[in-house]
């Protein structure tokens, strides 16, 4: 026996949403054997979206039953049936929590006639129920109120039975350890049974093409199947539109983190929310003005050809640029640290030579300029971070450059390291983002023996010990 069944609902999210109508028909598999349909006052107002899809509004269901008054007659119908319904996941859901409020357990077989008719009607470009009605000739009337849509779906259902490999299709779906109630309802099964236990990144992507979401994992395929288990109210309505999944192996959780990062900034899912927003950064550079003075100053990095030291905010910037100027006597007039003045009078640094009053020379002051230009480049190390690779056969690397993180790749374990420049040709470029550099900082406080330190671009690996 089954039960098909669909329902209409405030469209609040799986746990606040609540049932405004809901269609019963019972079926022995031959043909409907009892029907029920009913309006249910949901004790809360119904959005005005939802009411232009619908039709039905807070007038509407004002006199109608409410839940816990026809919680039995639900109960009656679906008894010892198979809870059927279009994207069932969905509807069941609603239901099983509506009960559980009222203390109800709510248990059923479950099977899905998107993902039936996938199997059983394959090779159409979309199937929605509207869509599928239309291409196999089943009359849909009252579209979105709960009596049409259900009927509909016992049409289709009826053909599902009767189509060609049925019964096998029908056993596969019901067997406990095929995952088939568990999938979205538009995700084809063997997209998900090809996901490998390894780590990497991974897509989910809508009937467009679109990704949706990126996430990364130790292992794809069980971190992938936890969101289909979840039922936080974002989860189950990106799973309900992801209808593929791609995904590239990383062989490190630490490049899976990079990849990921870099893979939310390029595409801007719409269910990811954290690291889409692009941190300004910002860099000190030094020119030399038409009386021959160097300055050293900052702004925007994209607005710098040729940085001395990259920062994450204004605050850090002018914070470094100032120690630079105190400790190496310099004027805060030519740091730009105090701008729109003719000789710098600032609050705390007070070690300027002169050089803004006449009292220091050009070629003095500019000696000391190079010392401190020196003194950033010593501060900045290029390092090499080897992790496991994709294979048995190769390691991933990560190259930090002067402070600045520029990419990952992925070499043969038998390559010979002597120099960065060896494995530039290796590397996929990545932008230097906040984000990459806290993964790739906190990386490094951790395992301090996966890195390999240069003096400089050209020399050997001197240490791995930082």
């Amino acid at each position: 026996m089954y039960s098909i069944v669909d329902i209409e609902t405030t469209g609040n999210g799986i746990l606040g949403n609540k049932i405004t109508e809901i269609a019963i028909f019972k079926h022995d598999g031959h043909r409907v054997v009892d029907e029920f349909t009913s309006l249910v006052d949901p004790e809360c107002e119904i959005p005005y979206f939802i009411t232009g899809l619908t039709g039905i509004d807070n007038h509407l269901v004002r006199n109608a039953p409410k839940i816990h008054e026809i919680a039995d007659r639900i109960l009656e119908l679906t008894q010892d049936t198979i809870f059927v319904a279009h994207s069932v996941n969905f509807d069941y859901k609603v239901i099983k929590n509506e009960l559980k409020i009222l203390g109800i357990d709510f248990t059923r077989k479950k099977l899905c006639t998107v993902r039936l008719s996938r199997r059983l009607f394959p090779g159409y470009r979309s199937y929605s129920l509207g869509k599928l009605c239309s291409a196999l000739d089943i009359p849909l009337m009252d579209r979105h109120r709960a009596r049409g849509d259900a009927h509909a779906t016992v049409l289709l259902f009826q053909k599902l039975l009767l189509a060609q490999g049925a019964d096998a299709i029908f056993k596969s779906f019901l067997n406990a350890r095929s995952q088939e109630a568990t999938l979205p309802p538009g995700l084809p099964k063997e997209v998900f049974t090809s996901l490998p236990m390894q780590p990497g990144i991974y897509y989910f992507k809508n009937d467009k093409g679109q990704i949706i979401y990126v996430g990364k994992a130790k292992n794809l395929k069980k971190r992938v199947l936890g969101h289909f288990y979840d039922k936080a109210d974002k989860e189950v309505k990106m799973c309900r539109e992801t209808s593929a999944i791609d995904f590239e192996l990383s062989g490190s959780e630490l490049v899976a983190l990079l990849m990921e990062s870099a893979a939310i900034k390029q595409h801007y899912p719409l269910y990811n929310r954290a690291q889409k927003k692009s941190t300004q950064q910002y860099a000190i550079f030094c020119y030399e003005d038409r009386n021959g003075i160097l300055h050293l100053a900052y702004n925007r990095l994209k607005l710098v050809p040729r940085p001395l030291a990259t920062f994450y905010n204004l605050a850090d910037c002018r914070s470094y640029l100032q120690r630079i100027c105190m400790s190496e006597e310099l004027c805060p007039k030519y740091c730009h640290l105090q701008e729109n003045v003719s000789s710098c009078s600032h609050y705390s640094i007070t070690s300027c030579g002169g050089i803004c009053t006449g009292k220091e020379s050009i070629e003095a002051y500019n000696k000391k300029v190079r010392s401190a230009i020196a003194h950033m480049g010593r501060s900045a190390e290029n390092l090499l971070i080897k992790e496991r690779g994709r294979t048995l056969e190769e390691d991933a690397i990560v190259l930090i450059r002067e402070n600045r993180y520029c990419g990952y790749g992925f070499i043969e374990k038998t390559m010979e390291i002597k120099t960065l420049e060896d494995i530039e040709a290796y590397i996929l470029p990545q932008k230097d983002t906040v984000d990459a550099q806290r993964i790739v900082q906190s990386f490094i406080q951790r395992n301090p023996e996966s890195i390999l330190m240069f003096d400089t671009v050209h020399e050997l690996p001197v240490s791995n010990e930082r």
